[in-house]
């Protein structure tokens, strides 16, 4: 059997308790992953394939940074990470206040950051390792009334590009997954009722906003299964590459 560059390794998933990272928990630990699942005290019951879960605010440097020591002390090297927690913001410029741009930067962007410094610390001496962020495809097009979060997933997709660049001599690969609409909570949030999936899929011209040429919404498994396979060995020689995951809405080269 080929190794995967997955099992026995450690992995920390963040935003774990939500659609799309208990999703890659679970694949991960399919994979024979010992898996570190974080995100905040009530997200956390029930998630599947977990070895350890953990309590973390990805907007205290202070409590990544001791996580992260913590988690090296007791249970060994940390090879792999996805980084998916985040927050969504539908709000117009002109309504946008200080405190919600903030707000959602903290956890999109500088968690992102605060993570990866975290971990890239103690991956760069071993020389090894493989860190995903998962971004979104608002990072490559522009979306009505999502001004703060498409910023904010631009800015985490370039800093894993550069984190993967400065990181690369190490023999550490950081790469972004782009989903596009998902079935999630984040996702369902946003409809008025039940016709909200259809209207998804269909796009909307007064917004401009294209719709799903494969028309489906994506699983979280659909963004899952894209993260595990960039932090497996099947995907050894990529590195700060931007994989859109979106049923082609973006119509991206």
């Amino acid at each position: 059997m080929r190794d995967n560059g997955i099992t026995g390794r450690l992995a920390v998933v963040t935003g774990a308790g939500g659609g799309i990272g208990r999703a890659v928990v679970r694949l991960l630990a399919e994979e024979g992953a010992r898996v570190v699942a974080t995100d905040r005290p009530e997200a956390l019951d029930g998630i599947e394939g977990a070895a350890r879960v953990e309590p973390l605010d990805v907007r205290d440097s202070g409590a990544v940074d001791a996580l992260v020591a913590r988690i090296e002390a007791e249970e060994g090297p940390i090879d792999l990470a996805a980084y998916v927690a985040g927050v969504l913001s539908y709000v117009a410029v002109t309504a946008l206040s200080d405190e919600e741009w903030d707000r959602v930067f903290d956890i999109n962007a500088k968690g992102v950051f605060r993570v990866s410094r975290a971990l890239a610390r103690v991956m760069q001496p071993r020389g090894r390792g493989a860190m995903v962020t998962v971004s979104s495809n608002a990072a490559g097009i522009p979306r009505h009334a999502m001004a703060a979060y498409a910023a904010s997933k631009a800015a985490a997709t370039m800093f894993t590009r550069c984190l993967g660049l400065e990181l690369a001599p190490h023999g550490i690969r950081c790469n972004i997954v782009a989903p596009g609409s998902t079935l999630t909570a984040m996702q369902t949030g946003m409809w008025a009722d039940e016709n909200g999936a259809a209207r998804v899929i269909a796009g909307s011209l007064p917004d401009f906003k294209s719709g799903i040429p494969l028309g489906k919404l994506a699983s979280p498994e659909d963004v899952a299964e894209a993260a595990v396979f960039l932090l497996s060995a099947r995907a050894g020689h990529i590195t700060m590459t931007d994989l859109y995951v979106d049923g082609g809405a973006t119509l991206r080269a």
